[in-house]
């Protein structure tokens, strides 16, 4: 049902801490001019535990207005069931084409427990749903044995893939055919799952450099793995900075300086200061300085 590379974007805050429309449209805009096939809303790198309930509807809306016919998925991330899927309601009543969900958090429920609330939540929503499986910042995988009772339920159409072991993708083929869309999740194994099959790819660093993300995608799609390698290596130091528990602050620090954004966070979480953001900034401004020439796809 969903292929190509989805965007988690970031939200963007104004100096008084309010949602900055005109950049998140701006924002929204150059993924999309770039290629990508999709937008996910209110994932970890939108900082959805920051955002207020009319917030999460008000990006759905941005989202929407600059994605046209391409489909925008809205994050159902909660610590109860009954508020995931009342969150699933509304969301398809605003108009999400359909939800990447997460286990409840931060509960580190039993497997019948996690069934259970992703079923709920899906059911509540009537919407096609991807399960958000990352056991390594949650606490919780959705193993295959889980899966196999997910397959039971015909609106779970894709998993995004974040256990941080490449040859899971290999074990859902193998144990599902195509049975689901597997999208790989983290930035810095995503040519090596897309290489064994992913089919999609919910990126980070997109956000900052959507050209050369949906480059490899489309590289790798028509097995040109090679052109594909070469813009992957340039990208993996970028890529490592997604896998890392300041992934938002350093995701808006590449956007300052790749497409002329900001890295205003919302507190609790502050933009990088001091010795850090030397360091994310000094990995920035040398890949920026050795940015490839895409060819043509």
């Amino acid at each position: 049902m969903w292929h190509g590379v989805f965007p988690a974007v970031t939200t963007k805050f104004t100096e008084a801490d309010t949602l900055d429309v005109a950049e998140l449209e701006r924002c929204f805009a150059l993924q999309m001019e770039a290629g990508c096939d999709g937008i996910i809303v209110c994932g970890s790198l939108g900082e959805a535990m920051a955002l207020e309930p009319e917030e999460k509807l008000e990006l759905l809306k941005i989202a929407k207005g600059v994605a046209g016919d391409k489909p925008v998925l809205m994050t159902v991330c909660e610590s109860s069931t009954r508020r995931a899927a009342k969150a699933a309601e509304v969301a398809a009543a605003a108009g999400a084409a359909g939800l990447m969900v997460l286990p409840g958090v931060p509960y580190k429920s039993a497997p019948h427990e996690t069934v259970a609330h992703l079923k709920t939540v899906t059911q509540a929503a009537g919407l096609p749903v991807m399960i958000y499986n990352n056991p390594v910042a949650y606490g919780v995988d959705v193993t295959l044995d889980m899966f196999e009772e997910l397959a039971s339920e015909p609106l779970v159409v894709a998993m995004k893939e974040s256990t941080d072991d490449i040859r899971r993708v290999t074990e859902v083929i193998n144990r599902f055919g195509d049975r689901f869309d597997i999208f790989t999740g983290v930035d810095n194994l995503a040519l090596e799952s897309l290489m064994v099959g992913a089919v999609g790819w919910v990126a980070g660093l997109v956000v900052a450099f959507p050209k050369e993300t949906v480059a490899i995608y489309k590289l790798a799609q028509t097995g040109r793995y090679a052109e594909a390698l070469e813009i992957y290596r340039w990208f993996r130091p970028l890529l490592d900075l997604d896998v890392s528990t300041n992934l938002v602050q350093n995701i808006k620090l590449a956007e300052v300086h790749a497409i002329g954004s900001n890295d205003r966070c919302r507190a609790p979480r502050l933009p990088l200061s001091g010795a850090e953001r030397e360091r994310v900034e000094t990995v920035i401004t040398q890949a920026l300085a050795k940015r490839p020439e895409l060819p043509s796809f």
